[in-house]
């Protein structure tokens, strides 16, 4: 392909040892066909398509043909699954190489359903339609939700088959993120039981994400420090707008403080806090109320793969790492009462605006309120009528609130702008993702282009979003699936 894209690989992680990776290519597949093509991902990544056709885009972002200087790879890592330890690496997914933008900003790009690996186990290494355009709605959703996250830049159809309980329609995404670094991918070094190869690992996810410690006297501890103030960071951000993960396993834990992996998540309707969409997740081990708890548990595992770098004495290095992952209780609930605090547009702190938080939820919770909508009530933006507004116990909870709200010279002017910079307005409704899969699946790509363009501005009133905004009326529970 010798038109001008303006890639620019670097290829960094391909460099460290063979145990870290596999050197191989994605399998060739025998129709592709260009379905979507990110342009403002691509704008943002100064990479230039608008010289190169739909035949040539397809052969790209199917794997069939690399870019100069790419070097595919698989990676290795582990994982707790649902709390079980598995050794694991890319089964499905190659890493083509780092791209370097004009600013020196690196992104990984990586081909999802391209082709079994030496990791892929059991499976074909193969991905279907639906769920990839799934990962790209969502993870697109997120982006423009203000959400730390990986993104998507291309989706094309196989032209093959896939099998699973039918005949699905193959895909291959293509993913960037500014690492595909795991939790997992230290415990799968830390498992190999050599120092060595885990010190490499540590030096090297600091100098790529973090090098204002390389100079820490202790970089193991430095290092576990900020990836849990960035898990903490992430996970109030995923229930400030009631998303649930669905698959928080280490391996779906990203070093860089990232959302990665888009499997069976969903956006919570009614608020309860128990919410779990994952048809695999009997037990709700990942339901909405657990994502903090798991995200510590998560983080416990992450410091026990540091163990041998923090200190040559364990017991030290235990009791070291243990003090700081018992600081997450409290980072949290401090992060998550000022984060209420923005939904809500409240200045300042109160030693009562916990019970304040923790009222409204539970009214919210009794009486089966959309989580979202209710916010907007709040914000004057009435998206549906609902009887519950003139219950008079949210009533008297509404005079404590504006009593409140009255407090450290704040006006009506002010809580709104706060309210409505983190209150979304419309979030990817799980009927309506459905709807514009369904059509995608039969070839009619407009619902979900729809759908995507609603999404792209989720904090500004659109007069086109109402039927985005309206909860699903069907009674039957919503159920989504790994996608594999």
């Amino acid at each position: 392909m010798n038109v001008n894209i303006n890639w620019n690989f670097d290829n960094s992680y391909s460099k460290l040892p063979e145990s870290f990776k596999e050197n191989i290519k994605p399998v060739k597949v025998k129709n592709p066909e260009l379905i979507i093509l990110n342009k403002s991902l691509a704008s943002d990544l100064d990479l230039d398509f608008s010289n190169i056709n739909k035949i040539e885009l397809s052969t790209l972002f199917a794997g069939n043909e690399l870019p100069e200087d790419s070097n595919s790879i698989a990676q290795a890592y582990a994982g707790h699954q649902f709390g079980h330890f598995t050794m694991l690496g890319d089964g499905r997914a190659v890493l083509i190489g780092e791209h370097l933008s004009k600013n020196k900003e690196r992104y990984d790009i990586q081909f999802k359903g391209s082709g079994k690996t030496a990791f892929s186990r059991n499976g074909d290494g193969r991905a279907a339609l639906g769920p990839m355009l799934r990962e790209y709605l969502i993870s697109e959703s997120m982006h423009y939700l203000n959400i730390p996250t990986t993104r998507s830049l291309a989706v094309v159809k196989t032209g093959e088959d896939v099998i699973r309980e039918a005949l699905l329609k193959g895909a291959i995404l293509t993913r960037v993120a500014s690492s595909h670094l795991r939790v997992g991918t230290f415990q799968y070094i830390a498992a190999r039981n050599k120092k060595d190869e885990l010190e490499i690992l540590l030096d090297y996810v600091i100098n790529r994400h973090f090098p204002k410690i390389l100079s820490s006297k202790n970089k193991a501890l430095e290092l576990l420090k900020v990836v849990l103030e960035k898990q903490v960071d992430l996970v109030i951000n995923w229930m400030r707008v009631g998303f649930i993960h669905g698959v928080m396993n280490t391996d779906n834990m990203s070093i860089s403080g990232e959302t990665i992996d888009y499997g069976p998540c969903a956006f919570m309707d009614s608020y309860d806090p128990k919410t779990v969409f994952s048809s695999i997740d009997k037990m709700g081990r990942y339901a909405y109320c657990n994502q903090p708890v798991i995200t510590k548990w998560n983080l416990a595992r992450f410091a026990e793969s540091l163990i041998p770098l923090i200190d040559e004495n364990q017991d030290k290095a235990v009791k070291a790492a243990t003090e700081i992952i018992n600081s997450f209780e409290n980072k949290y609930e401090e992060k998550w009462l000022d984060m209420m605090r923005d939904k809500l547009g409240l200045a300042g702190k109160d030693e009562k605006d916990k019970f304040l938080f923790i009222d409204l939820l539970t009214w919210m919770h009794d009486k089966k309120m959309d989580y979202t909508n209710t916010f907007c009530h709040l914000m004057e933006d009435e998206i549906q009528k609902n009887k519950n507004y003139e219950d008079k116990d949210f009533k008297n909870w509404k005079l404590r609130w504006n009593e409140r709200l009255k407090t450290n010279n704040n006006s009506s002017e002010k809580y709104l702008k706060l309210m409505k910079s983190v209150n979304p307005l419309v979030i990817p409704r799980n009927h309506k993702v459905e709807e514009a899969l369904n059509a995608a699946n039969q070839n009619d790509l407009k619902p979900f282009l729809k759908l995507l363009e609603i999404l792209d501005n989720p904090y500004k009133k659109n007069k086109d979003a109402i039927e985005y905004q309206i909860p699903s009326a069907a009674k039957e529970k919503y159920q989504t699936f790994c996608g594999t």
